[in-house]
């Protein structure tokens, strides 16, 4: 299941004209009443200027009142230090009063071409297989990302840079979890959906802005022939009486999607009236438990999980908090701070905030708001100014403000921070990473280096995690088993491919020498590797 950047309805334009109104009264609440078409008379007033019987305004051409959906869409109001992004078409486009064409009756919305003033052809709306930087938490299918969002309007013809120009129409939701968050199982709603534990899901979360185009494939794919009932009957038996029949669920959990999941947790409560996950925590244990209940948990909640865990008791898991909020997309961020309040009654925010400190917590913040400039076109002009402004702010002073760096780094587009990084490069010799590495430390540095490497490459930054957390002497599960479990339906092949690349090695390899048993083979399992 999942939902799409909620567009707003449009509301329809004024009613057609070409017949006169029955009785000649007023319309109800003194809105004018729509011009008919040349030759039919209008009951009521006049209008100045033309003569009776005729129309103001050319043929098949009327004025639409206009809509509530033309003023600013987005706003995070509710969002913690909310960021309003995306604003009304500005006068003169077509639709609003002014333009002098017929109106749209409604506001842009996905998968709904904007033609531009000159009437060109718009292009079609884009095929899926690339998404852009969320993540697709567990995510969805991939897509092409456009440059405006919906609402947006182009003021000239863009411009086709190497990072991606774009397209003349409204913005197509880009994968960026994966199939994870939800696969679109009917029509995508104008407004987030709540599946049956109240959670949300996403179809096609953006990993980045513009035109980002980091393909991306999960290892975990919907199961053939899906029976939600039949699964939630060999899970029961699996559990049932002595013992526990571990190799049983393997074979249904690790092979089916978030999705699949929670229709047979669904069907597990309304057959035998138990939780499923309360079953399998009293049936499991150790690592196989922990990965087997991030699995049956909504992939919202399982990050909001996961965070509530990293600040929960003496100390806080940095890396957690780094990994999870630098790496998703808006869509996901907003899920994610609905399901942390729903679960545990307070704001992410909050948390945060008495948990961390410094400059850290100013970059933490920034990313647990989910305003980033998604859809932001590329402009050079601004990538420059930015690569000037951080060269100043670091290497050209005495001392580093911090503050500069966290307002570009943790606002601008993908694609736009894509083009920041090279002029840097041009302009200082030196790469934006290694620049951070020399001009900050501790929290701070690992939380910037983490948003730059996302940006360009989010299936490496995953692998290098992965070989970090096996490497050398004992694993780091908690980080081994977030990843497989947050990936396995977004970009898990990309990883694989990366890790192979990078170390030279297969990834399931590094895993059979690492992790054993039960715990072992769920794992290879969801990473298509067999066990």
């Amino acid at each position: 299941m999942s939902y799409p950047y909620g567009g707003n309805p449009g509301y329809p334009g004024g009613p057609p004209g070409g017949y006169p109104q029955a009785g000649g009264y007023p319309q109800p609440g003194g809105y004018p009443q729509p011009v008919g078409a040349p030759g039919y008379s209008q009951p009521g007033f006049p209008q100045p200027g033309v003569a009776p019987g005729y129309s103001a305004y050319p043929q098949g051409q009327q004025m639409t009142m206009p809509t509530p959906e033309l003023a600013s869409s987005a706003a995070y109001g509710g969002q913690p230090g909310g960021l309003p992004y995306g604003t009304a078409p500005p006068t003169g486009f077509p639709g609003q009063i002014g333009y002098g064409g017929a109106s749209y009756g409604s506001s842009p919305s996905y998968n709904t071409p904007i033609p531009p003033p000159g009437g060109y052809n718009p292009q079609p709306p884009v095929t899926s297989g690339y998404n852009v930087p969320g993540a697709g938490y567990p995510g969805a299918n991939p897509g092409y990302s456009t440059g405006y969002s919906a609402g947006q309007v182009p003021s000239m013809p863009p411009s086709t840079t190497s990072y991606g120009g774009t397209g003349p129409h409204a913005s197509n939701p880009s994968a960026g979890y994966g199939s994870y968050y939800g696969t679109p199982s009917q029509p995508a709603p104008s407004a987030p959906q709540s599946m049956g534990g109240g959670h949300t899901s996403y179809s096609s979360p953006q990993v980045g802005g513009g035109s980002y185009t980091q393909k991306t494939e999960g290892t975990l794919k919907p199961a053939a022939n899906f029976n939600a009932e039949k699964d939630a009957q060999i899970l029961r038996k699996a559990m049932k009486g002595l013992g526990t029949d571990e190799k049983a669920i393997i074979d249904v959990l690790a092979f089916r999607t978030s999705s699949q999941r929670q229709q047979i947790r669904t069907m597990f409560k309304t057959m035998f009236g138990r939780d499923l996950i309360q079953d399998l925590k009293s049936e499991l244990g150790g690592k196989f438990e922990d990965v087997i209940v991030g699995l049956m948990m909504p992939p919202d909640e399982y990050d909001a999980y996961e965070l509530r865990r990293a600040m929960r008791g003496l100390g806080t898991d940095d890396d957690a908090l780094i990994e999870i909020l630098c790496s998703r997309s808006n869509r996901e961020i907003q899920a994610i701070n609905e399901a942390y309040q729903r679960m545990y009654k307070q704001k992410l925010e909050r948390d945060i905030i008495s948990d961390t400190s410094g400059h850290f917590k100013r970059l933490m913040v920034s990313m647990s708001v989910g305003g980033r400039l998604e859809n932001q076109p590329v402009d050079m002009n601004k990538a420059n100014a930015d690569a000037q402004a951080l060269l100043q702010a670091g290497e050209r002073r005495w001392g580093t403000d911090e503050s500069v760096f966290n307002s570009i780094i943790a606002s601008q587009s993908f694609d736009q921070l894509k083009a920041v990084f090279d002029a840097y490069s041009r302009l200082s010799g030196r790469d934006i990473e290694a620049s951070i590495k020399s001009e900050m430390s501790g929290n701070l540095e690992i939380g910037m280096v983490a948003i730059v490497k996302c940006v360009r490459n989010k299936s490496l930054y995953f692998a290098e995690k992965l070989y970090q957390a096996m490497k050398g002497l004992g694993t780091d599960d908690k980080t081994l088993i977030r990843i497989i479990v947050t990936r396995a339906e977004v970009d898990m092949v990309q990883i694989k491919q990366e890790f192979q690349r990078h170390y030279g090695q297969a990834l399931e390899a590094f895993i059979r020498g690492d992790i054993s048993g039960d715990y072992r083979r769920l794992i290879l399992g969801m990473i298509g590797a067999g066990y």
